[in-house]
């Protein structure tokens, strides 16, 4: 297939800003991770929390969109969702997934593959109540992944339930919102070098430690 718009063929960009040896990481890559994170946030990265989540289809095709991580602890991340959309059809079915953060800003990207877990269900009550009262009546009112007429359709449910709740700050959270824990067994960190040899290290679960590897870019 030829090129027909050489100016999207001629875009690149040189990576120069940093790199990332074994040496450096350490050897738990959620720190590692955090580490980075941390980097990215300081680095006032826009939503550096956002990330595609990659899911498998029924018919075995890929699926990604981008959402926002909230958390991160010992066990991996946290995001929440509907658990109807159909990335939640889709990690019931097959609770396997992988994320990706790309953080431009610092010539970053950051590779994560593993099983996906529900949060328990205090930590979702927790989460869901701190959202703004704008986004839990969102979250009901959206029957989300699932055909609607028209925008119309969503703006008279949440219209109807503002003033359902309009004399109370509290919205009960629905039975299908909460939120997701991906237990990772693969980790790969990404820095970009100067003429497209850009630094991989990848972490790999083996058992209950991480082999730290390098691959070529």
């Amino acid at each position: 297939m030829s090129i027909q718009h050489k100016d999207i063929a001629a875009i690149r960009q040189d990576y120069v800003l940093g790199n990332l040896s074994e040496s450096d990481v350490d050897h738990d890559p959620v720190r590692q991770f955090k580490r980075w994170f941390d980097e990215a946030v300081h680095s006032e990265v826009i939503e550096p929390n956002a990330m595609v989540l990659s899911t498998v289809s029924a018919h075995h095709m890929p699926s990604s969109r981008v959402v926002l991580m909230k958390d991160i602890v010992d066990e991996g991340l946290v995001f929440f969702t509907n658990y109807e959309s159909r990335k939640g059809e889709e990690m019931r079915a097959n609770p396997h997934a992988s994320l990706l953060f790309f953080w431009p800003e610092l010539q970053r990207q950051v590779r994560i593959e593993g099983v996906i877990d529900f949060v328990n269900e205090s930590d979702s009550e927790e989460y869901f109540q701190s959202r703004p009262k704008g986004s839990r009546l969102g979250a009901i009112a959206s029957p989300q992944s699932q055909e609607i007429p028209n925008r119309h359709y969503l703006e008279v449910k949440v219209e109807e339930l503002a003033r359902q709740y309009e004399d109370s700050d509290f919205v009960p959270r629905p039975i299908h919102w909460g939120g997701y824990l991906l237990k990772p067994i693969y980790f790969e960190f990404w820095q970009g070098r100067a003429s497209r040899l850009h630094d991989r290290i990848v972490y790999k679960k083996i058992a209950d430690s991480w082999k730290i590897t390098r691959l070529a870019p």
